[in-house]
């Protein structure tokens, strides 16, 4: 007697179902919803014919879904063909057990399906328990996704189940037709199509908050039908497709989402961006990547992109961000290869001036837009966070972020750089006496400092009376001070930045390298620490003479007794190169971008 008869006689009499043949002549019943009927009806329905048990069993045999049913004991009774394929079953397997190979994706972990059978078999729950869109790992090897439906049938008045029911359809064939419909052929990147349901998506989630920036930078690769004709197809897809492997590595550091919308378009989506300085950053970085890792033969094949970006909600609504970043692009090749623009619209062109900026700064100081960021810095060999600098964010109510470049420099010509000085300075020192008193791990945090002012004449007492008033270390600050500003050899400066080192304040020399600075000046300067320009490092894996220069530099600063900080570190490759020059300290994306200060605690603690 098979096992769809044995279930059949341990069930109440059940409804006389229905059973159609389809245009191939194949009968398409769930064994699960079978069951399922036989419970809900078990009271109308007296008698089941074996011919249509039988009927049922090839009904079984010829569905697509893979069928198991097991004992009490969980071995196996009854697989169908499906489920014989999957599971490798052979000949006689009736009374064995499932592999505790096959394990299912559930709750961000793997679990085997012999667990979950146990687990349903104890919890004895009269509903069924099914996992949509999950994956099976078959042996180790292949992955599968597909819909997983366990249930259990039970002798009336019985406790204890008598048959397990396991059901699993696959998705392959489904996720087959939509990578063929959402992905790119060559190189298996999400597609245009893709982008634009994900923007739509992405859409009505950003209208819940506005808090962060999202950018749309779309890359096309400058003369890619030029180089198909030098280089041929293969070729061509070959640098195509070593090009989204280095996305894909770049896109696990910087969380953005990779498309290939055309031949030589690609499309970044980029969120919870909190400053467009970064942007930047990585699009210069892929500039360079671009230029440097693809060779033809023994030689380096030179390739450039003109890129084209748009912000949300800078630029307007979400859906709209596709379009303006195509008129960006168009910006951008006008001005040559290589070229980088970020839309902007024509309400932006007209109002976005310094006039503008300048009269809205001093309410932006009332209305608290200015905001203190921190960059961590980090010993060269530990990696432990030391000291931080301090970096001023301004977020518009109707511009959003602004670029520090932008509004600086405005501050610098009007003056105003002076009243937003005392206020990063207050902010940092207020944090380090909150750090102090909740007992977070203090550390050294680096603040700008000005020509400007300087030229005040009372800017030392200003630091005096706020250290005083916020009853905060001065050890726990240091001024960075620019290689030029360092040069202008006056008097009354020089009296200043031996005041502040008498105060317990230590000078940090900013962007050496970039200037000309005199050595004998240097061994005259106060400063106990010199920061490399980035300028400097951003070559130093691929030029010899940059590394010579950094390395010469380094050994100056120590001569002198100086620590040396190196701004500018992207990679983990250049942190090793360069620590093995003996730097000292580190900054930049690779270890951190600039926080929040609540993110930056998080890191302290």
């Amino acid at each position: 007697m098979n096992v769809l008869s044995k279930i059949s006689e341990a069930l109440p009499p059940s409804i006389d179902l229905p059973i159609a043949a389809g245009a191939a002549g194949a009968v398409v019943l769930s064994l699960t919803a079978f069951f399922l009927l036989q419970k809900r009806y078990r009271r109308k329905i007296k008698t089941q014919s074996s011919e249509k048990r039988d009927l049922l069993q090839k009904s079984i045999d010829g569905c697509i879904d893979a069928v198991l049913i097991l004992s009490a004991d969980r071995k196996i009774e009854y697989a169908n063909i499906a489920m014989q394929k999957l599971l490798k079953l052979h000949g006689h397997y009736e009374g064995s057990t499932i592999e505790e190979s096959i394990k299912v994706y559930v709750g961000k972990e793997w679990h085997t399906l012999n667990s979950l059978i146990d687990t349903r078999y104890r919890t004895l729950q009269e509903d069924t328990f099914s996992l949509p869109q999950t994956r099976l790992l078959m042996y180790g090897r292949n992955e599968m996704p597909a819909n997983l439906l366990i249930d259990t049938i039970k002798e009336e008045g019985s406790t204890s189940p008598v048959w397990g029911i396991v059901s699993i359809h696959s998705l392959e064939e489904q996720q087959k037709r939509e990578e063929a419909e959402y992905y790119h052929r060559l190189t298996h990147l999400p597609n245009q199509l893709k982008a634009l349901q994900d923007i739509n998506a992405l859409n009505a989630r950003l209208h819940l908050s506005n808090d962060r920036k999202t950018v749309l930078m779309l890359i096309d690769i400058d003369n890619l039908s030029v180089l198909r004709s030098i280089l041929g197809l293969e070729q061509t897809n070959g640098m195509l497709k070593k090009f989204t492997l280095y996305l894909n590595e770049l896109s696990e550091e910087n969380h953005f989402t990779a498309y290939h919308t055309f031949y030589n378009n690609f499309l970044l989506i980029i969120e919870n961006v909190d400053d467009l300085e970064s942007i930047k950053l990585l699009a210069e970085r892929i500039q360079k990547g671009l230029s440097t890792f693809y060779k033809l033969g023994g030689s380096k094949l030179y390739l450039s992109a003109s890129i084209g970006m748009s912000v949300y909600p800078d630029n307007g609504p979400m859906i709209k961000l596709f379009d303006y970043a195509y008129k960006a692009l168009a910006e951008a090749e006008k001005g040559g290869h290589g070229r980088t623009e970020f839309y902007i619209s024509e309400i932006q062109t007209q109002e976005y001036d310094e006039l503008v900026l300048y009269n809205d700064m001093h309410e932006g100081l009332e209305r608290e837009e200015f905001e203190v960021y921190y960059q961590p810095i980090v010993d060269a060999k530990s990696h432990k966070i030391v000291s931080a600098e301090a970096l001023i964010r301004w977020r518009h109510p109707k511009f959003g972020m602004i670029p520090p470049d932008l509004f600086i420099a405005v501050m610098e010509k009007t003056g105003f750089i002076v009243e937003l000085g005392r206020f990063v300075l207050g902010e940092v020192l207020k944090q380090q006496k909150r750090w102090e008193v909740f007992s977070f791990n203090q550390v050294p945090v680096s603040i700008n400092l000005s020509l400007i002012e300087l030229e005040t004449g009372v800017f030392v007492q200003n630091v005096e009376q706020q250290i005083a008033y916020h009853q905060a270390n001065p050890n726990l600050i240091r001024f960075e001070i620019t290689e030029g500003l360092a040069m202008q050899d006056k008097k009354h400066f020089a009296l200043q930045f031996a005041a502040l080192k008498k105060l317990g304040i230590d000078i940090l020399l900013d962007d050496f390298g970039s200037g000309y600075t005199s050595y004998a000046y240097l061994k005259r300067f106060p400063a106990s620490l010199i920061k490399i320009d980035k300028v400097l490092v951003d070559h130093v894996l691929a030029n010899l003479d940059d590394q010579a220069i950094v390395k010469s530099i380094i050994d100056l600063g120590h001569s002198l007794r100086m620590k040396i900080v190196i701004e500018g570190i992207e990679d983990a490759r250049m942190a090793e190169l360069l620590a093995g020059y003996g730097c000292d300290y580190f900054q930049g994306y690779h270890f951190s971008r600039p926080l929040p200060v609540f993110e930056f605690q998080k890191m302290l603690r």
